[in-house]
């Protein structure tokens, strides 16, 4: 089992000294605050240490059988429910998106959208079909009301066995969710306690759709407590984990004037890592005016979208570059003028010379760059990547002095969304909404 490589050649702009820079004489020093926080706040912090990884994998496994009954998952979850889910999915069970699949099938319903919704449960056969309802807090609007209009299909539908067609993963104590499992008698798996939703994959949210998929979650489960695991047991070595050496990076970014990183994946089966990271990174660290914008691009399809702009826009960014050895694939036969030179390639030659070309492109437009160099695509070294990235998230929250466990910007809009809708105790958000549409009332409007 390799290691991921992390190559500092291109990382740090003209603006770092030598004190700045990862693995500089003063970054023990640097880091020995952050370590005893570290040491103090491990039970706030069970993605990093994983103590619930042997009760969890004791669990998926007893209900291995369980779900091999099913030929349907539908997750019923929004942001961190849900983005985990999709990026293994994608990685680790491309067949789904590719002709003549007959099953599993797994779907995520993670938006509102009342068409799309409606054909899951029109079209979705009940008898066959295993519903997974994703709220930590059980109190999520658009997970609830997705439950809401699941539950009477399923008791329709299957009016003897509908029970055995749920299973919620939720928090162990609180919340509707919880209520629901105990009123019906309901299947289900635990939230561990303070393990927020976008720091949540690697628990029965992400794991229960991979093990229904048939994927090694417990090799990703092992890349990530080898990861995190070493940071738990010894706090006082953080000085040189490549997670605080990368949250250096980042803040010293942060700090000055590198406002954009760009997360550009050339493993094209991990694309949809992007969408979830970015959504680690946005929501953890994007507080009090700090933090900065994550770009999720992958390589080489947005190599004609958006590197024009990552090379010759403004130099606002850095960039976490992402590769994996390249299988060669299907070979170019012997081929005329103009594309003689193509002859004998493959389609992973073609990869590797693209992935090379553009980090040297950023590199040489001086866009700092760490190069992220997986041994594979496997399992293993994905669960490595996913704690990297959490551990690295938490510590450059702590380097920006703001909490990277809330989302307290996020918490208005749900408060909003639920007076719009009426919920009870709303009606000073109530007022404000109408005084905001009254306004956009009286605004002049333009026609297109």
């Amino acid at each position: 089992m390799s290691n991921l490589t992390l190559d500092w050649s291109y990382a740090w702009p003209s603006t770092a000294g030598p004190a700045d820079r990862a693995g500089a004489p003063d970054a023990a020093e640097a880091a020995q605050p952050h370590a005893a926080r570290l040491e103090q706040s491990l039970s706030e912090l069970p993605f990093l240490s994983l103590p619930f990884a042997e009760e969890l994998s004791a669990q998926l496994d007893s209900q291995a059988e369980f779900l091999r009954g099913f030929r349907h998952l539908l997750v019923l979850g929004i942001g961190g429910s849900a983005l985990g889910a999709r990026a293994l999915q994608k990685a680790f069970f491309p067949a789904q998106d590719r002709p003549c699949h007959s099953g599993p099938w797994l779907w995520i319903a993670d938006n509102v959208e009342p068409v799309a919704f409606a054909a899951l449960l029109d079209t979705l056969p009940p008898d066959e079909t295993l519903v997974v309802v994703v709220s930590k807090s059980g109190g999520t609007i658009e997970t609830v009301s997705q439950y809401l209009l699941t539950l009477p299909w399923l008791q329709k539908h299957l009016p003897d066995t509908w029970r055995e067609h749920l299973l919620v993963v939720t928090d162990t104590r609180i919340g509707f969710l919880r209520e629901q499992v105990g009123r019906y008698g309901l299947r289900s798996l635990p939230v561990p306690e303070g393990l927020g939703g976008r720091y949540s994959v690697l628990s029965a949210v992400g794991l229960v759709p991979a093990a229904f998929l048939g994927m090694d979650w417990k090799a990703l489960l092992r890349g990530a407590c080898d990861v995190g695991r070493p940071l738990a047991a010894h706090p006082a070595s953080l000085s040189g984990h490549p997670a605080w050496k990368l949250a250096r990076w980042a803040f010293h970014l942060a700090t000055h004037a590198k406002n954009q990183l760009i997360f550009f994946c050339y493993i094209p089966a991990w694309a949809t890592f992007g969408p979830w990271f970015a959504q680690l990174w946005a929501e953890s660290l994007g507080k009090n005016g700090q933090g900065t914008m994550p770009l999720p691009a992958v390589g080489v399809t947005d190599q004609h979208s958006l590197l024009q702009m990552f090379l010759d826009g403004p130099l606002d960014k850095g960039c976490l570059f992402l590769s994996a050895p390249t299988p060669r694939g299907p070979v170019l036969g012997s081929q005329d003028k103009p594309w003689d030179w193509l002859s004998g390639k493959s389609m992973g030659d073609i990869l590797e010379a693209e992935t090379l070309a553009t980090r040297m492109s950023l590199a040489q437009r001086g866009v700092p760059l760490v190069h992220v160099a997986a041994p594979d695509c496997g399992e293993y070294a994905a669960g490595k990547l996913i704690m990297l990235l959490e551990a690295s998230t938490i510590f450059t929250g702590w380097l920006m002095g703001i909490n990277p466990v809330d989302q307290p910007a996020v918490e208005e809009g749900k408060k909003l969304a639920r007076a719009r809708l009426g919920a009870p105790g709303s009606g000073a958000d109530a007022e404000r909404l109408a005084r905001f549409t009254e306004r956009e009332a009286q605004a002049d409007t333009t026609l297109v």
